[in-house]
């Protein structure tokens, strides 16, 4: 698709063109002067982004993607970019949530999570101890348990599925607490260097309000200290009153920022 628009002045005339399935370019004077990318996401939502130094620019991207693109859409922007958010508002994007980002020290003297005690009857096995079968089968009830109450999509991260719909997952990034033989809270975790990013924890709806999650989390950040990690981060769903006070209450995090969801519908 092809488009002529006059922008206000001081600004370039554009002409958008599809340059791909998932890209539009922005030209004006022989020069590329905005560009726009649809990416689908593992769980099949469409997320869009627009880079474009001009409002106008970036108001045509924005026209010519949405009619070629079925709703919903999504976009994610940084709360304190009140400009990138406006563009999308224009478009009638609309925010559906908050997501924290969460630094801390993994040091437990910082985290004061040393002396977490371990549900008496609750067995948590370190990273890469999990077997696989027990493993997939507690992903999958904790999941169906997530989306029958406020949906999967509103999780910080996202597992990928094979066409065949079975779900791949890799014990070496999940911790596990075991009850009664039985798999009940999961924390997956990707280290880079010095650094952490606790991508999910999770615990079977019978199974919460017991510190299992606290549990987790206080062995996973202890284990990785040892080994030389000296940080980590996490995204929390602001609408997650238990995630948020979990690590609100660690003693060395901060919100290092917030990370708004746009839909459009």
């Amino acid at each position: 698709m092809n488009s002529d628009s006059t922008a206000g002045t001081g600004e370039p005339t554009a002409v958008i063109t599809r340059v791909a399935e998932t890209q539009w370019h922005a030209v004006a004077d022989d020069r590329v002067v905005g560009r726009g990318d649809a990416s689908r996401r593992p769980d099949g939502r469409i997320f869009l982004s627009i880079d474009s130094w001009h409002d106008t620019v970036f108001d045509q991207l924005a026209a010519a993607m949405l009619t070629e693109l079925s709703t919903p859409l999504y976009t994610v922007v940084d709360e304190v970019d009140a400009d990138l958010r406006s563009a999308w508002e224009r478009a009638g994007f609309a925010t559906r949530r908050r997501e924290w980002e969460y630094l801390a020290s993994t040091d437990p003297h910082d985290t004061g999570l040393d002396s977490v005690p371990t549900p008496a009857d609750v067995t948590i096995l370190p990273v890469g101890a999990a077997q696989e079968a027990p493993l997939v089968e507690a992903y999958k009830t904790i999941r169906g348990e997530i989306d029958a109450a406020v949906g999967w999509d509103c999780m910080p991260a996202e597992v990928i599925s094979r066409p065949d719909g079975a779900v791949p997952i890799d014990p070496a990034r999940y911790a596990v607490a075991t009850r009664s033989g039985q798999y009940v809270g999961l924390l997956r975790v990707a280290t880079r260097r010095r650094h952490a990013r606790i991508e999910l924890i999770a615990v079977r709806a019978d199974h919460r309000r017991d510190g299992i999650a606290r549990a987790l989390l206080a062995r996973v950040l202890g284990t990785l200290h040892r080994s030389g990690i000296d940080t980590m981060s996490a995204y929390v769903n602001d609408a997650n009153a238990a995630a948020v006070a979990l690590f609100d209450g660690i003693g060395s995090s901060r919100r290092a920022g917030s990370n708004l969801e746009l839909v459009l519908r």
